[in-house]
């Protein structure tokens, strides 16, 4: 177990590193904070499975099972924070007011039965049943 749990924490390590380095590369403050959070949790993940592994202890992967629950739990959230604050930060409040709103149906349209479609005669198909009203 400890070959695989060096490759798995290997593979976590890698990934933070690629991570680190899209914080230097990448142009705007999104594309920033996306590539920190987003691979952080995976990264993260990797490494403390790969401490489980290694240790191979119920104690420690009980705390492993723990920390990493809370990392799926915070990170997701931090992130929209940051996106949230960040979107703030670069907008004024007039460019936030003026940006384009989903506008949903008052009612929703509904059409004929699916078997049922404009133009088919489904009384005269043995297989389609009675016609529907």
């Amino acid at each position: 177990m400890s070959g695989l749990a060096m490759v798995v924490t290997g593979m976590g390590v890698a990934l933070l590193v690629v991570s680190a380095a899209g914080l230097f590369r990448l142009p705007d403050a999104l594309s920033r904070q996306h590539a920190a959070t987003k691979s952080i949790t995976l990264a993260l993940g990797l490494v403390l499975v790969g401490v489980a592994l290694h240790s191979w202890d119920p104690g420690v992967t009980w705390r492993v099972t723990v920390l990493m629950a809370i990392l799926l739990l915070t990170s997701p959230v931090a992130s929209h924070m940051l996106a949230r604050a960040a979107a703030r930060h670069a907008y004024t409040d007039d460019e936030l007011s003026d940006a384009p709103r989903l506008e949903l149906p008052d009612e929703p349209q509904v059409d004929a039965h699916p078997r049922q479609r404009a133009g088919d005669d489904t009384s005269t198909s043995p297989a389609a049943g009675p016609p529907l009203t």
